[in-house]
């Protein structure tokens, strides 16, 4: 199976906006090199279909998942209580780091299980509840 997809560059700690075109597997060695990285940011989409596009932002053991279901509309996936209440963490966002608070924060092996379902089944609802920015 492929996916479009964009992430980090583990080399330069930068995004790299330009999609390829791979297998899932490919996919799953820049995030395991990310990992070692210790952060990164990645966005995945079907090679058919312009949206939905899903983001990972993770630094350390904690993730946030965005949802970009058209040009317009944005949500973010709610936490799985990896963190305490009123707690913030900082993620990557493409270069900057943003800060989320316990609300959206996931486990990042979580995170990327989401991910990993996403690309096998192109949908979104079922991977949890979203809230619309």
């Amino acid at each position: 199976m492929s996916v479009m997809w964009a992430a980090t560059s583990p080399e330069f700690g930068l995004f790299h906006p330009v999609e390829r075109r791979s297998e899932v597997k490919d996919l799953s060695d820049r995030f395991n090199d990310l990992r070692s990285c210790g952060q990164g940011y990645v966005e995945v989409r079907s090679p058919t279909r312009e949206f939905p596009v899903l983001s990972l932002a993770f630094r350390g053991d904690h993730a946030v998942v965005h949802l970009i279901s058209d040009a317009e509309r944005m949500f973010l996936l709610v936490g799985d209580g990896i963190v305490p209440s009123s707690a913030e963490v900082e993620v990557p966002i493409v270069d900057d780091l943003a800060a989320f608070t316990d609300d959206f924060v996931l486990d990042t092996d979580r995170a990327w299980g989401v991910v990993h379902d996403f690309i096998q089944t192109r949908a979104a609802d079922p991977l949890g509840e979203w809230r619309e920015l």
